[in-house]
């Protein structure tokens, strides 16, 4: 099985079918073992009936006590054999199933790693949580092709020469049987696959909007959004539910002549040998024989049929799998060195400049204009941004994000203790922690939970409040203590009380440091070194918030709209 820690290789990624066929590959010499062990044990289960014929022609019909016991005890012998290599074709097929699981789980991971914050660009989070739950299990569920499915060929073939000893005719009948089977269910199989990729897809849709209900359920219920979203979703869930009993429809069909197919077609052999016996063609031995190849020809048929089922399914598992691995990272050709130190940062296209050390906020009427000029400066897409006189899309990419750190207002919280959602993957000593808490106005998140920085959190900080959940991203900003800080509306969801105490320890602890804040707030903007005031997403007016407000009228609308709902919301705690 994969090791955790091992690499797990260069997908093939040219279709599902080539997909399937690389995780088989790399795990050969399980895979062939399991076909070895499914061959071996479905073969034996075929030779369960001629040794029994065996026995009865040479030792119960003649009489010999000895003939009996000798074909007695090798019929015990070889299903104890058999018991025993059913247990390791288990075994080895649960081992080939979960590295198959594993392989894919830890592609996709690695992948969206990779893919960072252009993943949610690309692809939606019902995407991701479709292919890690469904996906993901549908691929390990197609292995059964591997051992049992090969094995099933073998013992078909097998039993089909053993028929040919007894009757040729029985044996045609034999051979030709399972082939028209396939021609029965082959059209169905082709459209399973169909219906399954449109369910999948609808599902996926669903999915995500699950998600975003979850996520916003309570920004909803302020908006009064609630209902609209909702009868949405019901549209969504009806047509999921439609999708899936055309899906199910397919699926009855398969398993119903799955199941009744065979068993008229083993009917019809059985009927046939006991004619042939009736006339005397064959003995009373042979015909055991033929019923029992009838009976153990149930499982060749039965791997047979559940294969081409599961192969359907895993291949439109393994095309959304592929899609997904298809996707490209950000492309990083940079070769140039950063600068040495502190540098300025230049966006042409917006006119922004930052200078080092200093606080600079980004403010104006459409929040998409300031996202899009702190994606150029954080390097989210393309950027014709300059470092110190140095483009920065021709610096390599983990120098940038090293250095760089865009921390925005809804950024994902992993589920987990407090202490790990604030110091990530890297231990922080607990005066850091507390430093950066304080800084963020969080140390009361900290005091009101039962364990303090060990209390669980829920995952996106659902167990806490919109503003708590703010804060906790701003702390986690501020303790990786970036050379530039790039924040977009790190106090949107604070009362005003809140926001006050957060803008002036925000100076206190990024003094000196580069720190670019994208706001509308007058309590932050008051507190900045330079304010540049967009419109159209290009600067239109730079200087101090007082010399802003002095000067330019369209900034000075704009700052009071946010003052007055700052106002009304400071009178409402008042009379709270």
């Amino acid at each position: 099985m994969i090791d955790p820690y091992e690499e797990p290789g260069t997908p093939d990624l040219r279709g599902g079918r080539r997909y399937l066929l690389w995780v088989v590959a790399r795990q050969r010499g399980r895979a062939l073992t399991a076909a070895l062990l499914s061959s071996v044990w479905m073969v034996l289960l075929a030779a369960t009936p001629y040794l029994m014929s065996r026995a009865v022609d040479h030792g119960l019909e003649p009489g010999d006590l000895g003939a009996l016991t000798g074909w007695t005890a090798a019929l015990a012998g070889v299903g104890t054999v058999n018991a025993g290599l059913s247990v390791l074709r288990h075994r080895t097929m649960t081992r080939i199933r979960m590295d198959a699981n594993f392989r894919t789980v830890k592609l996709v991971v690695d992948h969206a790693a990779r893919l960072g914050a252009r993943l949610r660009g690309q692809v939606d989070a019902g995407e991701v949580v479709t292919i890690g739950v469904g996906d993901v299990q549908t691929i390990s569920q197609a292995m059964v092709a591997v051992g049992p499915g090969l094995g099933a060929v073998v013992a078909y073939a097998v039993v089909g020469a053993l028929m040919v000893s007894v009757s040729p005719w029985l044996a045609l009948v034999v051979l030709v049987g399972v082939p028209l089977l396939g021609v029965v269910l082959g059209p169905l199989m082709g459209r399973l696959q169909g219906r399954e990729a449109e369910y999948r897809e609808r599902q996926s849709v669903l999915t995500a909007r699950i998600g975003d209900l979850a996520g916003g359920l309570r920004v909803l219920n302020g908006l009064g959004g609630k209902g609209l979203v909702g009868d949405a979703f019901r549209r969504d869930s009806a047509l999921l539910r439609e999708q899936g009993y055309r899906v199910g429809a397919v699926t009855s069909w398969i398993q119903a002549l799955g199941v009744g197919l065979p068993v008229l077609f083993l009917a019809l052999v059985t009927w046939l040998g006991a004619r042939l016996a009736a006339r005397g063609e064959i003995t009373v031995g042979e015909l055991v024989a033929v019923y029992g190849y009838v009976v153990a020809l149930g499982w060749p048929v039965a791997f047979l049929i559940e294969m081409g089922y599961q192969l359907a399914r895993g291949v439109v598992a393994a095309r959304r799998i592929v899609a997904f691995l298809r996707l490209e990272a950000e492309p990083d050709g940079g070769t140039r060195d950063a600068p040495a130190g502190p540098s300025v940062l230049h966006d042409p296209v917006s006119g922004v400049r930052v200078v080092p050390g200093r606080l600079t906020a980004l403010t104006g009427a459409r929040p998409a204009d300031l996202a899009a000029v702190v994606d150029r400066l954080g390097r989210y897409g393309p950027t014709e941004v300059t470092w110190g006189g140095t483009r920065l899309d021709e610096v390599p990419l983990p120098l940038v994000r090293e250095r760089v750190l865009v921390a925005e207002h809804e950024a994902d919280l992993f589920a987990g203790p407090l202490r790990e959602m604030v110091a990530g993957p890297r231990a922080a000593p607990d005066a850091a922690l507390a430093r950066a808490t304080h800084a963020a106005v969080a140390d009361d998140i900290v005091r009101s939970l039962p364990d303090g920085l060990d209390s669980a959190v829920d995952a996106q900080g659902r167990s806490l409040s919109g503003g708590q959940r703010q804060r906790v991203r701003l702390a986690r900003a501020l303790l990786a203590d970036p050379e530039v800080l790039l924040a977009v509306e790190p106090t949107s969801a604070l009362d005003a009380h809140t926001e006050a105490l957060v803008a002036d320890r925000l100076r206190t602890v990024r003094a000196g440091r580069t720190t670019v804040v994208a706001c509308t707030s007058p309590l932050l903007l008051a507190r900045m070194d330079t304010v540049h005031h967009l419109v159209d997403g290009k600067v239109a007016a730079t200087g101090t918030h007082r010399e802003l407000l002095d000067a330019e009228p369209d900034y000075r609308a704009l700052v009071s709209r946010d003052a007055e709902e700052d106002g009304e919301q400071v009178e409402e705690e008042a009379v709270r």
